[in-house]
């Protein structure tokens, strides 16, 4: 526990909010070289190498030595300082990205399970829709080509035998509604559907065909 404790406090976890504060560091210590270099332009625009002694060896009696110097001295601190804070930031912003990407794959790895798990818990379907009318009640039920059927009425996966079962009960069930489950991209999906005389043929007006597993 202690060493976890340890490995926590060497390795603290980057945040947006760490990120933006050390690009308000940065950008602050831009303004302050930026106000250093003004105040060596108002002496003359000595800038950082211009001599500060005369022809003759002795120090410049038109301009503030001491500024210049503090302003040299500070210039060259600040700019050390903003070349390790950009590297900072940079490191940073690689932690960021980094943690970002990992959790969008741990979220993508969780989601699978969890689809997977789904899957493994739904009923083996006993049939499959392998045509569906347009207009047909089956249409209108909202049935898919591709969906598989785990229960149809009081027909489920231990009870059917064959195609009949699922016969019988359309037949008893005409202008009734009787209640589907079936598996549609891994999914559960529950509708009702109503057997009716149509302008097609039977009361449903889809195909359906057993699963063999």
């Amino acid at each position: 526990m202690k060493m976890t404790e340890e490995n926590n406090n060497n390795n603290p976890t980057i945040t947006v909010e760490d990120v933006q504060r050390l690009i308000k560091k940065k950008d602050e210590m831009e303004e302050q070289i930026k106000a250093y270099y003004e105040v060596l332009e108002d002496q003359g625009d000595v800038g950082m190498d211009a001599p500060l002694v005369d022809v003759e060896g002795y120090p410049r009696a038109d301009v503030d030595l001491f500024q210049i110097r503090t302003a040299r001295h500070s210039i060259s601190c600040l700019q050390n300082d903003h070349k390790a804070i950009m590297v900072e930031i940079e490191e940073a912003l690689h932690k960021l990205h980094a943690r970002e990407r990992a959790k969008r794959e741990q979220d993508q790895a969780e989601a699978q399970v969890e689809r997977m798990e789904q899957e493994a818990s739904l009923p083996a379907p006993f049939a499959r829709v392998d045509a569906v009318t347009q207009g047909s009640p089956a249409y209108q039920a909202g049935l898919h080509i591709g969906d598989e059927i785990i229960a149809f009425g009081s027909v489920n996966t231990s009870n059917f035998q064959n195609l009949q079962n699922i016969a019988s009960v359309v037949q008893h069930s005409e202008g009734k509604s009787v209640s589907i489950a079936l598996v549609r991209n891994g999914q559960k999906v529950n509708l009702s559907l109503t057997p009716q005389r149509w302008s097609g043929r039977g009361l449903l007006g889809c195909n359906i065909v057993p699963l063999h597993r």
